[in-house]
């Protein structure tokens, strides 16, 4: 059994995922990630790093089975930052196939379902003190409709996980396990779209991991102030 609590990181990109992989492990969690870039084995920086495409929903369990081989430990906190769209033919909405679209919906939310799943079945068998939560990357498009039509399977999919993960902390806060769909927004309250920080995410999810604010599932931040209601 690891005596360090554990982040698994499922979508390590080079910008959120990187800076939120790195604050985790910074402060006494082991961290694992996994991407479809990853590299298998041990990272420079010692996270444990698996291979994974999260268009296919089932290679969630590998990852969660991969994790607890390693550490004899379910992780404790687990953020799901993996992403995907596919945009239209110009202006044309109903160009994109429904074959992409459902690839894009495993990855933006069947995953992740799969992952919050398996997340719960985890932490029914930890004794550990350590916060319980698990932290989807959203952004506006669950209160926005976007006019930008290349993002839309991406908002189809963010705008479906906001309600799992809503529906998740109603139904799980009681048992001590949080879930948040956390989103980033100017300083306005505006949606960062590809001006996301990375390092502020990291901060945010610290600070939820740590449990020193209430804040709800719907966890709106911004850069700097933390948890701000918009």
């Amino acid at each position: 059994m690891s005596l360090k609590p554990v982040a698994l990181i499922l979508g390590s990109g080079p910008r959120v995922g990187a800076a939120v992989a790195k604050q985790f492990g910074s402060t006494g969690y082991s961290v694992a990630i996994a991407s479809r870039k990853a590299a298998e084995g041990k990272t420079a920086e010692g996270y444990l790093s698996i291979k994974a495409d999260f268009s296919d929903p089932s290679s969630v369990l590998t990852v969660f089975d991969t994790v607890k081989a390693e550490f004899q430990s379910s992780p404790t906190v687990v953020v799901y930052n993996a992403a995907a769209l596919t945009p239209p033919n110009n202006d044309d909405l109903f160009s994109i196939p429904a074959k992409s679209l459902a690839a894009d919906l495993n990855t933006n939310t069947i995953s992740a379902y799969v992952a919050a799943q398996e997340a719960v079945k985890g932490w029914e068998t930890l004794t550990q003190d350590a916060r319980k939560l698990f932290i989807y990357t959203g952004n506006k498009a669950n209160a926005e409709i976007s006019p930008r039509l290349p993002t839309v399977t991406l908002g189809i999919g963010k705008s479906a996980s906001s309600y799992l993960i809503g529906a998740a902390d109603n139904r799980y806060s009681k048992d001590g396990y949080r879930f948040f769909y956390a989103d980033e927004r100017t300083a306005e309250g505006g949606i960062k779209g590809m001006e996301l920080d990375g390092e502020a995410h990291a901060e945010f999810y610290a600070q939820l991991a740590s449990g020193t604010a209430e804040v709800p599932w719907h966890a709106t931040f911004v850069k700097g102030k933390g948890y701000v209601k918009f």
